[in-house]
């Protein structure tokens, strides 16, 4: 599976809340509490380290769901 075929969710249980992370095209989205902000990638790695160190890693769940392609037909619709 390519990259572009799915969408990668980092999902960070801390203090009652969940930050969940996915990437879409060229771009990681971060989602807290129903709020959604674009992050480099740079961006994304500095929040999820933290998140994979010995002691936390029961914070975090991570989960890849393969896109579902859209049919189109003879005549392109």
């Amino acid at each position: 599976m390519k990259n572009d075929e799915c969408t990668i969710y980092f999902i960070i249980k801390k203090s009652g809340w969940t930050q969940k992370y996915h990437k879409v095209d060229d771009q990681w989205i971060q989602t807290t509490n129903g709020v959604e902000r674009k992050m480099t990638a740079e961006q994304f790695i500095s929040h999820l380290l933290p998140a994979l160190e010995k002691e936390k890693k029961d914070r975090i769940t991570i989960k890849v769901v393969k896109k579902v392609k859209k049919l189109t037909t003879k005549n392109g619709k």
